[in-house]
This record gives structure tokens, C-alpha cells and sequence, in this order.
């Protein structure tokens, strides 16, 4: 059984949610997520959360990246990965980056 490493975001830096945010690829799956998060919180598999226009040769590296982050937790679920969005996790750390961050209308994002 494959498992994954979830840092403590009390040993989290800031420069390391900031990298993880920094690509718009990231804030996509991200933004994603929080919309799963906002209707039944299940959580999404790789290829439901990430952007279709992806190869999926880079997704797991995209995926690696928000984990190290602590922005997203990670679960085998048969055959899948499923990503859930830490958002309560990493508002008590770094209170209002992810909503300040994943609100804006960046065009980079595509929204």
C-alpha cells in the first residue's frame, strides 16, 4: 500500500505554500479542489482535480509539490489518489493566504 508523507504545517515555511502557489497549474487543481471541498468534500482523484489540458507526466510532480506544501492531503483509494485541500489546516497557519490567494481572478488561471 502506497503511502503519502503529510508535513505538519507548523513545519511548514511560508516560502514553500508561496512556490507551491506560485504556478498557475497548482492554484487550478487547488481551486478545484476547494470546490469539491464546498459541495461534499469527498475529495477528487488526480485526473478529476487537475486541469484536462495537463499531461499527466507532470501531474505527479504538481501533486508532490501541494503535498510537501501541506495544502493538500492524499489518500489510496483502490486504483486512485484521492487530494483533499487542507483549508482549515493551513488557515490556522497562514490565515487568509488561501482564500486571498485562490479568490483572485487571475488570468494566468483562466478565471
Amino acid at each position: 500500500m502506497s503511502r503519502f508523507v503529510h508535513p505538519d504545517l507548523q513545519d511548514v515555511s511560508l516560502s514553500a505554500v508561496l512556490h507551491a502557489l506560485a504556478d498557475p497549474v497548482r492554484r487550478k487543481i487547488l481551486k478545484s479542489l476547494v470546490t469539491d471541498k464546498s459541495c461534499d468534500g469527498r475529495g477528487k482523484s488526480c485526473a478529476a482535480a487537475a486541469p484536462p489540458d495537463v499531461p499527466k507526466a507532470t501531474l505527479s510532480n504538481h501533486f508532490s509539490v501541494l503535498r510537501s506544501a501541506g495544502l493538500v492531503h492524499a489518500e489510496k483509494q483502490g486504483v486512485e489518489v484521492i487530494h483533499r485541500i487542507r483549508c482549515e489546516e493551513v488557515d490556522r497557519r497562514f490565515p487568509g493566504l488561501l482564500s486571498a490567494v485562490l479568490s483572485n481572478d487571475d488570468p494566468e488561471d483562466g478565471g
